[in-house]
């Protein structure tokens, strides 16, 4: 099977999608976000022309309202593989959320393991409401913690919170707090094998195809949709709502930025997970990456692409 990973707007589901239509594959998408139902523009989901060409899996399987973790991706993508692998189909992955690939590689972990995009909303939650707050809501999701951790206690509050968006789990219920993945379940959950293409570009072209991106996500209707999510009966699950491109114009409807504001916080914000998603990336072993120049057309990145698999008789 073939996994594709980059950061947010390196072009790594356009090469998904060429490989799949080469090569007769079914694409699994890897991405928190992309698994809530109308939540389109912000987390760039393929536009419904392309999937009507390819089968995509692990979109919009979620109401925004619930909750989501990676216990719930990793049991539901072994499923979505093995009825591929049914249909005498290949197998794409492709993604960028190091939490979720780190669980298709390595199978599913008894450590929360962390992820510095919801430590930065969570930082900023405590600027804009207070550390309080957060303490009260710790208070709901897992009483035990709360008890136990002062409620001026920044760190650790941020931590208890982190680790229940991770995992859907109160961090009480671990008998101790993991911050690195050597405690895994055993490795015959996870006996499939991957070939991992990873595309890399320059730091500098990275910003600016994000700060474009989000740019087009503006212009084709963010704000519309977000005011639209929260319209919705059901209010958005706190992760939904933390989502980057989310959470700030969420913020600029409760009147606290102007719109200017809000999306150059969406493209700051973008940029820092960018630079967390190179961070997981380098934990990852056996990538074999493209390093791609700014002048490089998409089907020159396909050949090379294909190149590549070729000559590890992919």
């Amino acid at each position: 099977m073939i996994l594709i990973l980059g950061v947010t707007a390196s072009g790594k589901g356009r090469l998904a999608f060429e490989l799949a239509k080469e090569l007769d594959a079914e694409i699994i998408s890897v991405d928190s976000m992309k698994v809530y139902r109308r939540m389109d523009i912000g987390t760039a989901k393929p536009a419904k022309e392309i999937r009507e060409q390819i089968q995509y899996h692990m979109i919009d399987v979620v109401e925004p309202s619930e909750a989501f973790n990676v216990g719930t991706f990793y049991e539901k993508t072994l499923e979505v593989i093995e009825k591929i692998k049914s249909r005498d189909k290949k197998v794409i992955a492709v993604g960028g959320t190091g939490l979720y690939i780190k669980a298709l590689l390595e199978g599913l972990f008894d450590g929360a393991g962390s992820d510095e995009s919801i430590r930065q909303t969570l930082h900023g939650r405590i600027e804009s409401e207070g550390l309080l707050k957060l303490h009260n809501e710790l208070s709901q999701i897992d009483p035990i913690a709360a008890e136990r951790i002062n409620p001026n206690d920044t760190k650790r509050v941020i931590r208890a919170l982190e680790v229940y968006q991770l995992t859907g789990k109160p961090i009480s219920s671990f008998q101790k707090q993991w911050n690195t993945y050597d405690n895994r379940l055993p490795s015959e959950q996870n006996n499939h094998n991957w070939t991992i293409v990873g595309l890399r570009r320059a730091k500098e072209e990275e910003s600016g195809r994000i700060n474009q991106r989000v740019k087009r996500m503006i212009l084709n209707g963010l704000v519309d949709e977000v005011e639209s999510l929260l319209n919705e009966e059901k209010p958005l699950s706190k992760q939904a709502q933390a989502a980057i491109g989310y959470a700030e114009i969420i913020n600029h409807l409760n009147g606290n930025t102007d719109l200017k504001e809000a999306t150059e916080l969406i493209k700051k914000n973008t940029r820092k997970l960018a630079k967390g998603q190179r961070t997981w990336f380098k934990t990852f072993r056996n990538v074999n990456w493209l390093d791609i120049n700014p002048e490089e057309s998409h089907d020159e990145i396909l050949q090379r692409a294909k190149t590549l698999l070729q000559g590890i008789n992919y």
